[in-house]
């Protein structure tokens, strides 16, 4: 994500003008946001089938043997248009490896702060190897050092995941399931189920999200591009966005803390509005050229109010589908909703270079716009911290609870 604002531009687009080379490096960005939901359904088949840790070890391996070959991948001027298709096609298996990976891992922990980690810990290295090597060295080699050091991080978490344990509620569902195995009729694909008898709660749970991603696109990415096109030094940006995102962690698990004594949906929708009002300072502050106020923008953004939004997620989609259905379909609906983390990046930069001048005003209304329908999902939905995951019936007639009511069954 940090890699294509900031370095990906030169090093693989080097033939295009800068806002080509930046338009084309956050395609390839957006490809693989498009490749998730594909990844979350083909892993959440098994992960609901064969159990949430195999999915895993699968998915961690995958991401990591990507990473690592991005690292090595040859430049432009090395190679030609190779080197940007081979870039697209590595995006695309780690796009399809993220998207089976949250469901599994959330389902495990029902917790999201594994993002901002992740992007704090790689924002860190991008910019300790900017400081140690220097501007142009960074460009010439020292950004492949984090996609080269996917190894080791691949070797930890395979250590980490081989041992940790199937979740208790998927287990007892796969022991009830066998003893009723000769008495049952065949299951129905997990994709299935979720498509046909909970349509309403998957779009639902796709609006509640998207302005999260669309903001995290933003403030993660997008405006990291634009700092340094308005004049920042990189290594200035890149050590305000390890600042925040270091800091995003903390925000993450205090306002899901939150979200557990006082539900779900008060607090996402207070991070909705929050969001929504804050957007329209965000580009001011990035404006002024003043470092301190890059960094409050980032910290303001990153580690206050978009933590409202974002923290409860993880919780809230895993409350949403019942234990036959629910890594394919929290999985399915929360990548629906990332595309906005992967596109705002584009879209936004294609506005500002048609709207000119008044870019910012009308990025800043999209966002809001996004914020407002979040809001209105979040009433049609209802409160979901209520479920008991260990009382919802792994049997597709059963009905998912949504207001601390069950929807009517299904005919069929």
């Amino acid at each position: 994500m940090t890699a294509s604002a900031v370095v990906f531009a030169d090093v693989f687009f080097s033939n295009l003008s800068p806002v080509a080379g930046t338009l084309a490096s956050l395609t390839t960005f957006a490809t693989g946001y498009l490749a998730r939901p594909l990844g979350g359904i083909v892993f959440g088949h098994f992960g609901d089938r064969l159990g949430r840790k195999r999915m895993l070890v699968v998915t961690m391996s995958l991401m990591g043997v990507a990473g690592f070959l991005i690292g090595i991948l040859p430049t432009y001027g090395q190679a030609g248009t190779l080197a940007p298709v081979l870039l697209l096609l590595l995006r695309i298996v780690q796009g399809v490896a993220v998207g089976g990976e949250w469901g599994g891992a959330v389902l495990l922990s029902a917790a999201n702060a594994g993002a901002p980690a992740g992007m704090a810990l790689s924002t860190v290295v991008l910019s300790a190897t900017s400081g140690a090597v220097g501007e142009q060295a960074f460009l010439d080699w020292g950004w492949r050092i984090p996609f080269l050091l996917s190894v080791v991080l691949l070797a930890v978490g395979l250590f980490v995941r081989l041992r940790v344990t199937e979740t208790p509620v998927f287990a007892e569902a796969e022991e009830k399931k066998e003893k009723k195995r000769e008495s049952t009729p065949r299951r129905s694909l997990p994709l299935w189920d979720v498509l046909r008898h909970h349509p309403r709660v998957l779009l639902l749970s796709i609006g509640v999200g998207l302005s999260a991603f669309v903001f995290q696109g933003t403030v993660t990415t997008y405006i990291i591009s634009y700092a340094v096109q308005g004049g920042f030094a990189r290594q200035t940006v890149l050590n305000s966005l390890a600042v925040s995102s270091a800091l995003a962690m903390f925000g993450i698990i205090g306002w899901s803390a939150l979200s557990d004594r006082v539900e779900r949906r008060p607090v996402v929708m207070a991070g909705a509005l929050a969001v929504g009002a804050y957007s329209f300072a965000l580009f001011p502050l990035v404006d002024t050229g003043s470092t301190a106020l890059l960094v409050l923008a980032l910290v303001v953004g990153q580690f206050l109010v978009h933590p409202m939004m974002y923290g409860p997620l993880a919780a809230l989609y895993t409350e949403l589908f019942a234990t036959r259905s629910r890594y394919t379909g929290a999985s399915l609906g929360y990548q629906i909703a990332g595309l906005g983390a992967g596109f705002a990046p584009l879209i936004f930069t294609e506005v500002r270079a048609d709207a000119g001048g008044g870019a910012t005003v009308l990025i800043s209304a999209i966002i809001a716009a996004f914020c407002l329908g979040t809001v209105v999902c979040l009433a049609l939905l209802g409160e979901t911290s209520r479920t008991d995951l260990t009382g919802m019936s792994t049997d597709s007639s059963t009905p998912l609870p949504v207001n601390g009511q069950a929807e009517a069954a299904p005919t069929s």
